[in-house]
C-alpha cells in the first residue's frame, strides 16, 4: 500500500510541475500573453456591437496621429468596449485608438489597451453613477475604477480608457 500511495503522489506532483500555466517549469509569460488583432478585426466587433468611430484625418494609418487606427489592439480591449456599450446602452464613438500620438508606457494606447471615447451625457452619467472615483491622475484627469479593474480618466473633451480587462465578456 505504501509504494501505490507513493507512485500517486509523485504523479500528482508532475501532474503540477508540467500542467500549461501553472508549476514551476511551465513559462511566465503563458499567463500573461496578451492576444492582438488587426484594425480590420476590431472595426468588424465593433461594428457587430454598433460602436462607431472616427478620426480627425479620416483614416486609420497607425503612423499618423490625426488617424484613428486599432492596428495591434489588445483583443480584451476590444471587448472591453463591447462591454461598455452592452452594459450602459450608451451609443460609443471611439475618438483613439492605437495610433501614434499619445502619451507612452506599458499600458498605452500603442500598446493596445487604451481607447479613446466621445464625451457623451449618456457615457459620463453611466461611469460617474457606476464606477467608483479613484481620484485624480499625474495630469489632473478626474478617474473612476470599475468593478473590472478598468480605468475611465476624464480628460475633458473626451474619456480616455484604460483597459486592464475585457469587464466580464
Amino acid at each position: 500500500m505504501k509504494l501505490r500511495s507513493v507512485l500517486t503522489a509523485v504523479a500528482l506532483v508532475s501532474g503540477a510541475l508540467f500542467a500549461p500555466g501553472f508549476g514551476a517549469l511551465s513559462g511566465a509569460t503563458d499567463a500573461q500573453a496578451v492576444s492582438k488583432i488587426s484594425h480590420a478585426t476590431a472595426t468588424s466587433m465593433f461594428r457587430s456591437s454598433g460602436i462607431t468611430w472616427s478620426s480627425s484625418g479620416g483614416c486609420s494609418d497607425r503612423s499618423n496621429s490625426t488617424c484613428t487606427s486599432f492596428d495591434q489592439l489588445n483583443l480584451a480591449t476590444a471587448q472591453g468596449a463591447q462591454t461598455l456599450k452592452s452594459a450602459s446602452g450608451c451609443a460609443l464613438n471611439i475618438t483613439g485608438g492605437t495610433e501614434t500620438g499619445h502619451a507612452s508606457g506599458t499600458y498605452s494606447h500603442w500598446n493596445g489597451y487604451k481607447l479613446d471615447f466621445a464625451k457623451a451625457t449618456c457615457l459620463t452619467n453611466y461611469v460617474k453613477n457606476t464606477f467608483t472615483y479613484i481620484g485624480v491622475r499625474g495630469d489632473g484627469a478626474p478617474q473612476w475604477k470599475s468593478g473590472a479593474g478598468n480605468v475611465y480618466a476624464d480628460e475633458g473633451n473626451h474619456w480616455d480608457v484604460t483597459f486592464y480587462s475585457c469587464g466580464g465578456c
